[in-house]
């Protein structure tokens, strides 16, 4: 058998070597060409050393190659192949119902607003409602539902799959969470409550908006988060928000207040007042203090937010606060507006927080008896109508 003229070759030369490979010319030309990647192979792990081409065994060569080609083939074609048809087959078992038993008690799930949906799956594997919480939210994110989930009260049973489970979250809230945000009027918390339960598949409502406003009482529909039943009516609502004001405002609150000479009405009264005229929690007890010195010197308490109570809806600034301006300080005639009439309005304004309630209670010790807002919110209080006067001019024409 010849050997090539160097004994050692470049894979770039490996045509060139196979014009000059005369022997063995019965071979196909793949074994030819695998015996050339061979000796090529060789070379980059060897010296310059001569290569003895009567050493190779190109069809054994050919066999071994065909082997582990079929080796990587297999090893593929499960990984391609097999595993995923595994994979999904276990991904549909964990999305089963946890119980088989239809006849098993519904659980009530509670989802409160803004909790994630990492989180309500965590809850609903912690309840044993659903079997693996990560399969539950690979099924949400494939469904596309994650922002339709809704907040509320929910009843699941375990014998429900998560595709049910994740339906039901969408639109099968028993009971829905609103949120009474304080300072309101008792008609803007109508509006919310009509908003939140007046869905396209709430077919079970039944609020009455106009209804709600005639039975609440201003200042006494307590402000809160509550979850409240799809089918509740107006007078369901009006006593769950009264009791929650009657368990808020305790015993100790109203003994508070009466040593500053506050009865409960008027504590509610003043608490409104303070509701919508503080920007900040530091700031109620001390608006309270002025408040309560200017009731006991006999100063008008001339305050905005009631001339605004006064005024009501303004349709050009679609508010029931409107922007109050100096000329309405003397026009607008209405026993609310405190820049005419002395003392507290007949009845409260708004519906107050526990804070603003507390603080009407327990008002600072101040010798303060004005206070403005500056264009930025930052308050600023005075001793005299001459340093009041100073901070108008300072800090609101400026």
């Amino acid at each position: 058998m010849r050997q090539f003229k160097h004994g050692y070759y470049f894979r770039a030369n490996a045509q060139a070597a196979a014009k000059i490979y005369p022997w063995d010319k019965k071979l196909k030309s793949s074994a030819i060409c695998d015996k050339l990647f061979a000796l090529a192979a060789g070379f980059l792990y060897s010296t310059k050393e001569r290569v003895n081409t009567e050493e190779l065994k190109p069809a054994r060569w050919y066999v071994l190659k065909n082997r582990q080609r079929l080796f990587i083939f297999a090893i593929l074609f499960i990984l391609l192949i097999i595993a995923p048809v595994i994979l999904n087959i276990y991904y549909n078992f964990l999305l089963e119902p946890v119980s088989k038993e239809t006849t098993i008690e519904s659980k009530f799930f509670v989802i409160r607003p803004g909790t994630p949906v990492v989180n309500i799956s965590y809850d609903l594997k912690e309840d044993g409602l659903i079997k693996n919480s990560l399969a539950f939210r690979l099924l949400v994110a494939q469904m596309g539902i994650g922002k339709n989930i809704q907040a509320g009260d929910f009843r699941i049973s375990p014998s429900m799959s998560s595709r049910e489970i994740a339906n039901q979250l969408t639109h099968g809230a028993v009971d829905i969470w609103i949120t009474l945000p304080e300072g309101l009027r008792i008609e803007e918390q109508a509006t919310i409550i009509e908003e939140k339960l007046k869905f396209g598949s709430n077919d079970t409502y039944q609020f009455d908006k106009n209804e709600f406003i005639k039975l609440a009482e201003e200042g006494y529909m307590f402000p809160d988060t509550y979850l409240i039943p799809k089918d509740a009516t107006a007078n369901f609502v009006v006593k769950k928000l009264r009791e929650t004001f009657n368990i808020k405002v305790n015993e100790s609150l109203i003994i508070s207040a009466s040593q500053n000479d506050l009865s409960e009405t008027e504590l509610i009264n003043l608490a409104s007042i303070i509701e919508r005229e503080s920007k900040t929690p530091e700031e109620k007890p001390i608006i309270a203090g002025i408040l309560i010195n200017r009731l006991e010197n006999g100063i008008a308490l001339q305050v905005d937010a009631t001339v605004q109570y006064a005024k009501g809806y303004d349709s050009a600034q679609n508010t029931w606060w409107p922007q109050v301006t100096t000329a309405d300080y003397d026009s607008v005639n209405s026993p609310y507006n405190t820049y005419l009439s002395p003392g507290l309005p007949p009845k409260p304004i708004s519906s107050p927080g526990l804070a603003s309630i507390k603080a009407a209670a327990s008002p600072a010790d101040t010798e303060f008896l004005y206070y403005l807002h500056d264009k930025n919110g930052n308050i600023h209080y005075a001793k005299t109508y001459e340093e009041h006067n100073d901070n108008i001019q300072q800090y609101l024409l400026q």
